[in-house]
């Protein structure tokens, strides 16, 4: 099975999803062909700077107008063809990617590439089997496609949604967001404490994504001046700036702190972590499930991440920090509450898919078998009927097939 898995680098929670999806394609068939493209550079740099560049520039400085527009498209359909006619004009270039890949298959885990294999199929010859993977926990008329086989998606709310939205019940799996094997497991916390050099104490995880995005000053500030013994660990991404700052507060503070950069170590902090300050982007959200993580949101950028928000908070799986909250009294109500956290585990548990990756390679497997049986009788019946009156030829064909 040669597969090229879409991308697109708006955040890296796009790339994990194909990534957890690929380690297991790689221990189910090792021969499998596997291309993890990030489709908008590689169609055109100039197109990914106008998209990617735009789409970064707007949620660090103007979140409010990426919200605004993101809340029109979420509720008028005409309005994100606007954007698929965008996605249209690039999609041929696209096509020189497929070629040149030549798969047997498609996966896409960000909607623009998505759109853009859509408008392929319709016209052009590309007859393969495709699947889109929804990476947050909410819907959107982007996600409404022509000529896509599955949607792959974080949960049963959201396959509903779909449905009501139009979408064939018949394409959408709520199989999960798909997360590394990594996270599945659980690791020796006194080990993994030792190896960072921290204490066997309370400990607390700050996130902002790949791009260390969010409030996570805020957060550390109310976390260093917080009266509870806490030790601090705060992942800055690819945010150096950040990472400078926070080092030198961390200087002369009187509680234990690491800061780490961009790491593949995530699993292993859940570990020693007590509970975790993240913006809830979807991949972080989904791993922190599946580890059954104490989850307290922060600043969740409008559109797909305060639909995240929403979504944990009215499951009572996660907290939230507003700006000029009192960290101590949070920390109090979910800590100090067994009632509370056990509901939260219990909450993550239920909402945890820590087989997405897995129902997700054997959907592949079974949609590539489908289309590969389907262009055998295919191509059988018209080998067929230019073989009729040569009984012979006939029969070495329905061998064959």
């Amino acid at each position: 099975m040669n597969t090229l898995f879409l991308s697109a680098s708006t955040g890296g929670g796009h790339d994990k999803a194909a990534e957890a999806v690929i380690e297991c394609i790689k221990q189910r068939s090792p021969d499998s062909g596997l291309l993890l493209s990030n489709s908008l550079n590689n169609i055109s740099p100039a197109f990914n700077k106008l998209i990617v560049g735009t789409y970064l520039h707007t949620i660090r400085n103007t979140p409010n107008i990426y919200g605004t527009l993101y809340k029109l498209t979420e509720t008028n359909e005409s309005l994100t063809d606007i954007t698929k006619g965008l996605n249209r004009i690039f999609s041929f270039r696209l096509s020189d990617i497929i070629n040149t890949a030549a798969p047997s298959l498609i996966v896409s885990t960000h909607t623009i590439p998505l759109q853009m294999v859509s408008m392929l199929k319709r016209k052009t010859k590309l007859d393969i089997p495709v699947i889109g993977i929804v990476t947050d926990f909410t819907n959107h008329y982007f996600w409404k496609l022509e000529n896509i086989d599955a949607l792959i998606v974080a949960n049963e709310f959201i396959k509903d949604d779909m449905i009501k939205m139009g979408i064939p019940e018949s394409k959408i799996y709520a199989y999960g967001i798909p997360v590394c094997s990594c996270f599945r497991r659980r690791r020796d916390r006194n080990s993994l404490l030792a190896e960072f050099g921290l204490q066997n104490k309370t400990t607390a995880l700050i996130m902002g994504g790949s791009l260390g995005l969010g409030e996570i000053r805020k957060a550390f500030v109310s976390l260093l001046e917080c009266r509870r013994n806490v030790q601090i660990i705060v992942v800055t991404g690819k945010n150096r700036k950040l990472e400078s700052q926070l080092r030198e507060m961390a200087a002369g503070a009187s509680k234990t702190v690491r800061i780490l950069s961009f790491t593949n170590r995530i699993s292993d902090l859940m570990d020693i972590s007590d509970f975790i300050i993240t913006k809830p982007g979807g991949v972080t959200i989904a791993e922190a499930l599946v580890k059954r993580i104490p989850i307290i949101i922060m600043s969740p950028l409008p559109g797909q991440e305060e639909r995240n928000a929403n979504f944990l908070m009215n499951n009572g799986a996660a907290a939230r920090l507003y700006p000029g909250d009192d960290i101590d009294n949070i920390l109090h109500q979910i800590i100090d509450n067994p009632v509370r956290l056990r509901q939260m585990e219990e909450m993550a548990s239920l909402l945890a898919k820590p087989d997405a990756a897995e129902k997700t390679a054997a959907l592949m497997e079974s949609l590539t078998g489908e289309y590969v049986c389907s262009k055998s009788l295919q191509d059988s019946s018209s080998l067929q009927q230019s073989a009729i009156g040569n009984s012979s030829a006939v029969e070495a064909v329905m061998q064959k097939y």
